[in-house]
């Protein structure tokens, strides 16, 4: 071990510390409501049509748009659910978790830089851009929040973790209005292509992205060989750690029902996410400007639903408030399924803001309060995280695969309805067997 004083235990609670690692929230969570929910989207959909052929040239394989925009989020979830262990275990052995964190941002801030080059004849450009950013963004949340037990103690952790989403809640509804009202109002800028609005909040993505991340690198800690686990290998230990949790869980009834609910929902949850903006503008036919202010008003009114749901966790317990928005996102998903204009489109889009962040938050929280006995709690929701996205792979390319047999986004929903229904029917076997403990108790 060296005796480079750098390398020494990271003090916890340090203030300026905290604000830094709270502010790359701030800074990172652009990427997920620009690119991923709102502009982007339906961005992509405007560029990769002519007319009502909605097919595709990538890389000479003739494909629908739609498909290959979620084979896209699929390919990279794919690849950082199976790179992270890899990563994590580098980065603990090194300490060098803020160089990965690093390397991510600047993978997914260009990346969503490049997206400005993006038109009807560089689609390739614009997927392999978007894939890369999807990628970086998700890579360096790993690192991100890998800091959190280093900086804080475990008392204070949930209080700075939920300041830091209220940092990114803020500022990508920030970024997301002023570039909404570029896209509504171009000519008062002096912007006479239709598509160049778009195209420059884009790169606003890019440089808020770099721009406040700067301030996070100069506050954390360049090394964390203080907090390593010498118990793990230098490549392979996060797969090991991965290996000894899901031992762990095979022992836990419980636990496994409860994973095994939450795998499908998530599948759901996240592809409704992903592909909504695509539906409400391929399928429906709604307007730009209607599709992102309508994604604004979800993002507002998920603060109210996740209030709603915690409130509700306290009266009926975790489990059945999960259940019930589970059961919500079931009807939801079948009103979907028969909408076809914009009323009935708001309207669901009015109750998935109530129940998205409910579910989210339910979700964790559960999870967190059925866990065994442990120190390792770190090792758990590494766990959880590669299920996350591992769910993010199944739900979109399912999606994808079923249009593609189809010819239809409508179709995919159904699938969607299916998660959820499988999901909810796991939750309620897990209410069953936490009665008959109950009983027993």
């Amino acid at each position: 071990m060296t005796n480079d004083p750098r390398l020494s235990n990271i003090p916890q609670g340090d203030r300026k510390i905290i604000r830094g690692w709270v502010l790359y929230d701030w800074a990172n969570s652009v990427y997920q409501l620009t690119i991923a929910s709102a502009i982007f989207p339906v961005y992509y959909n405007q560029v990769t049509r002519t007319g009502s052929d909605f097919t595709v040239e990538f890389f000479g394989l003739r494909i629908i748009n739609t498909v290959l925009y979620s084979w896209a989020i699929a390919a990279a979830y794919l690849l950082i659910a199976a790179l992270s262990p890899l990563l994590s275990s580098i980065a603990d052995y090194t300490g060098r978790r803020k160089a990965f964190m690093k390397a991510f941002t600047w993978i997914g801030a260009l990346s969503c830089g490049a997206l400005f080059f993006f038109d009807r004849t560089t689609i390739e450009l614009g997927v392999i851009a978007f894939a890369l950013g999807t990628l970086g963004y998700g890579g360096s949340i790993v690192f991100y929040n890998s800091f959190l037990p280093i900086i804080a103690a475990p008392e204070d952790q949930d209080r700075v973790s939920a300041r830091g989403y209220a940092m990114g809640y803020f500022g990508s509804v920030l970024l997301l209005v002023l570039n909404l009202v570029v896209i509504m109002n171009p000519l008062w800028f002096g912007l006479t292509d239709p598509l160049l609005p778009a195209k420059i909040s884009f790169l606003t993505v890019c440089l808020w992205w770099l721009g406040f991340s700067q301030i996070t690198f100069a506050r954390l800690p360049k090394y964390t060989f203080g907090h390593r686990r010498k118990d793990r290998g230098f490549l392979f230990g996060g797969y090991k750690e991965l290996q000894t949790v899901w031992r762990q869980i095979r022992t836990q009834p419980r636990l496994k029902l409860f994973l095994a609910g939450f795998f499908f929902i998530t599948m759901g949850l996240l592809t409704v996410m992903f592909m909504a903006a695509t539906y409400g503008e391929k399928q429906i036919g709604l307007k730009a400007e209607v599709l992102i202010a309508t994604i604004l008003v979800i993002q507002l009114i998920g603060m109210a639903g996740a209030w709603l749901f915690a409130r509700l966790s306290g009266r009926l317990g975790n489990i059945r408030a999960f259940i019930l928005s589970i059961a919500i996102w079931v009807l939801i998903c079948i009103g979907a399924y028969f909408i076809k204009d914009a009323a009935g489109f708001i309207l669901i889009a009015v109750c998935v803001g109530l129940v998205m962040g409910g579910s989210q938050s339910l979700a964790r929280s559960t999870y967190s309060k059925m866990l065994p006995e442990t120190q390792d709690h770190t090792s758990f929701f590494s766990f959880y995280d590669v299920m996350e996205k591992l769910a993010t792979v199944g739900g979109t390319f399912s999606f994808g695969v079923i249009e593609a047999v189809t010819g239809s986004m409508r179709h995919s929903i159904l699938a969607i309805i299916v998660f959820f229904a499988v999901g909810l029917g796991f939750m309620l076997a897990l209410l069953k067997k936490e009665r008959a403990l109950t009983i027993i108790g």
